[in-house]
């Protein structure tokens, strides 16, 4: 990257020629000495210049460097901790960084593989020689030179053999998912045996593109390095034997240094003549002293791996499994900062999203239709400014669960939340085209559900607490989709309803909520009105073109009353019963299906436990009960005869609503997802996580095709709201609860916006 206008252009007597990466906490410079000789140049940023323990911090990591020198790691040719900036000079590795490589190109082949282990191992051998514990060994830190690895980035180590109350502040440092157990349970406990853990972790990275412990959260990678086994799908034997040695969780129990480089080097070939180099193409210099350019991961996904090692169902045939299980690509990280100074692991409300991983160039048979003219890939968030609409008090990023939701309609966006105003975003760009008004003064709570959009007209459910009241109103809003302006407003009591958009019609409630009127999204107009069967609740799912009023007696009495309107008048067609603790999924073979919760009440799709279909004659009500082959707890989606099934660890299931039996299982990184999406087009099935991370299925088959990094900009803690894929004339666009929207393309899905 070319100097800044504000950078300087020379550091103790080092030229600088350009940067390597910047950060939080500095900017790498490729500096040049008047000899020729290259170096990297790490410039502490002036603002924590005047912190006395970073300079502390700063000194140790030169102190450390310097105490190490082998083959295998970058020394330090000069340094001045004392400068008004401080800064420190290494020797210059001209390669890619081992992040750069498995994001470029996926995992390693055995040759390369052979040599990066060995090289780490000597690397390490070198470093505790020395008496200093690395304590951050994660792929940013590894070099890939000519000649072998390189392990650089000494920031948070420390000596072994004694005390050093830097690392004693309660602070827990390093790159979670390379972290060693003790290093999150008791940071004065790690020793030499952490740095091996840690190398277990990046060889399993290197080896299957994804790590050992991944999750979508910080929180939730700590619990498995600390209490649960490592995942190993993709090491084969005995690499993996090996591995799983080196990740166990008492320091004790893992192997020494010299005995994992003669088991390394019994199980691991060499390269052949066809092994690529592990340097930059054309020589190209892409990092150099560990930094990466701010706000990076390494941990993304990559272009090779999803290409290479797609994720592998597992099959069920005959009731015999045969377990074929998937290759996850890496999740992203929290507290990972792209300078590597300071480590720290950041236990906030949010974490930094990650790069988006490239996805594979389709070929003249991809299952991908081409994207919209004049569209490209972006992101945004419901909180920018808009050019049309005032800005409310209450539209900010302050609520801890936003629970943001959107809907797509054209080729707009519409969005609205928890203390979050509808807004409108283009569909091609992202850009905010306009954020509707409504009066908030002295409320405390004001949320806008988007109910759904037709006619061109944006179905808003406002609900308002007054300052200090118990209870509030509830009213449904029609907004214009091109100027967000109030076309109609009802006031409406919904505890016994479910407010529902069906096709041309939108179905409010009387202020008693004993009554329920269609009416025109765009005009308000009445249509018609029918009363509810007293004292009970009732849903109105909709299946191909019937409406239905699915209403349950509140004191749980007996079965539910299923009833067909005709969507002209209102009227009865015919009246079915279903079981008690049932919910509307869809049609399947001409019948209704409806899963059977196990809970108290009427099933949900979302955050459901279950383990039997209800299937209905819709003439006659006469129903039969398919048993699923195991109970299952997630989010259930019925789409081309099939029953899509997401569990809150990333697992997807195919299942026949028929027979109960499954047709494949398929485990991705896409954690806490709701229910996946189905595109019948490419015939392929998408799911979000909370994170923005999202994942494509072949539907026919589970493979998985690709998973992306983080999108959203903080985790929100919502239970009520989950992400969604919406498809958009062959790109996709994708919402996260904590406000986030950006639209992706499923053939570059990596490419960012």
């Amino acid at each position: 990257m070319p100097l800044h206008k504000d950078d300087p252009r020379s550091v103790g007597g080092y030229k600088l020629v350009d940067r390597l990466g910047a950060g939080g906490m500095g900017i790498v410079y490729r500096g040049r000495a008047r000899s020729g000789r290259e170096v990297a140049v790490k410039v502490v940023h002036a603002q924590h210049a005047a912190d006395r323990v970073f300079r502390a911090r700063f000194r140790q990591e030169i102190e450390a460097v310097r105490k190490v020198s082998g083959a295998f790691t970058a020394p330090v040719v000069d340094a001045d901790p004392e400068a008004a900036r401080p800064w420190m000079a290494t020797q210059y590795v001209p390669g890619r960084s081992l992040a750069d490589r498995i994001r470029e190109r996926g995992a390693l082949r055995d040759g390369e593989l052979r040599q990066l282990a060995l090289g780490l191992v000597e690397a390490l051998r070198d470093i505790h020689r020395a008496g200093v514990v690395h304590r951050d060994l994660k792929p940013a830190n590894v070099m890939l030179a000519e000649d072998g690895p390189r392990v650089i980035d000494f920031g948070i180590s420390r000596a072994a053999e004694g005390h050093n109350t830097l690392t004693e502040t309660g602070q827990m440092i390093g790159t979670p998912p390379f972290m060693s157990p003790e290093q999150f349970t008791d940071a004065r406990t790690v020793g030499p045996a952490s740095d091996v853990f840690s190398l277990g972790a990046l060889l399993v990275f290197s080896a299957t593109g994804r790590g050992p412990f991944d999750a979508d959260s910080p929180y939730l990678t700590a619990f498995r390095v600390v209490h649960e086994s490592p995942v190993l799908d993709g090491v084969a034997e005995p690499l993996r034997a090996i591995l799983e040695r080196c990740l166990t969780k008492e320091p004790a129990g893992r192997p020494e240094l010299d005995e994992l480089a003669k088991e390394f080097v019994a199980v691991l070939p060499e390269a052949d003549s066809g092994e690529p180099d592990t340097t930059a193409p054309g020589g190209d210099v892409l990092r150099a002293a560990g930094e990466t350019e701010a706000g990076a991961d390494p941990q993304a996904p990559t272009r090779s791996t999803q290409r290479r090692r797609p994720g592998r169902p597992v099959r069920v045939r005959d009731g015999r499994r045969r377990l074929r299980r998937p290759l996850l690509v890496a999740a992203a990280t929290a507290g990972a900062l792209a300078l590597g100074l300071l480590g720290y692991i950041r236990f906030g409300p949010g974490f930094e999203p990650s790069p988006q991983a490239p996805a594979p160039a389709p070929s003249a048979s991809s299952r991908w239709a081409a994207v919209p003219s004049g569209w490209q890939p972006w992101q945004t968030t419901v909180y920018k400014s808009a050019p049309r609409g005032e800005v409310g008090p209450l539209d900010n990023e302050s609520s801890e669960s936003p629970d943001v939701a959107c809907a797509r309609y054209e080729g707009a966006v519409y969005c609205g939340g928890s203390s979050v105003l509808p807004v409108r975003l283009d569909g091609r760009t992202g850009d905010t085209v306009w954020r509707a008004s409504f009066a908030s003064a002295g409320l405390t709570l004001n949320d806008f559900t988007i109910l759904g959009v037709r006619d061109d007209a944006v179905l808003v459910r406002h609900s308002t607490y007054a300052d200090g009241a118990t209870s509030g109103s509830v009213s449904v809003v029609a907004l214009d989709t091109r100027s967000g302006k109030q076309l109609w407003a009802r006031t409406v009591n919904d505890t016994s309803v479910d407010l529902a958009l069906s096709g041309d019609l939108v179905l409010t409630t009387d202020t008693s909520g004993t009554e329920v009127t269609a009416r025109a999204p765009r005009t308000g107009a009445d249509r018609w009105t029918i009363r509810l069967p007293t004292g009970a609740y009732c849903q109105f799912p909709t299946v191909g073109s019937v409406l239905y009023a699915h209403c349950f007696p509140s004191d749980e009495s007996g079965p539910a009353t299923l009833l067909e309107l005709n969507r002209t008048d209102g009227s009865v067609v015919r009246r079915l019963e279903t079981p008690y603790k049932t919910g509307m999924l869809g049609e399947v073979d001409g019948r209704l299906a409806l899963v059977v919760g196990n809970g108290t009440g009427p099933a949900r799709p979302e955050d459901l436990l279950f383990g039997e279909i209800w299937l209905a004659d819709p003439k006659t009500g006469a129903g039969t009960t398919t048993k699923l082959t195991r109970t299952y707890k997630g989010s259930v989606t019925l789409a081309a005869g099939t029953l899509w099934i997401t569990q809150a660890n990333g697992q997807v299931t195919a299942v026949s609503p028929l027979t109960g039996r499954e047709l494949w299982q398929t485990r991705t990184s896409v954690e806490g997802s709701g229910r996946p999406t189905y595109d019948a087009r490419t015939r392929t099935l998408y799911l979000a996580s909370p994170s923005g991370r999202v994942a494509a299925l072949d539907a026919r088959a589970g493979t998985l095709l690709w998973e992306t990094g983080t999108h959203a900009e903080r985790l929100a803690n919502s239970y009520t709201i989950k992400s969604e894929v919406l498809p958009y004339e062959g790109a996709l666009i994708v919402s996260t609860p904590d406000g986030t929207a950006f639209g992706l393309d499923p053939a570059h899905p990596g490419t960012s916006g």
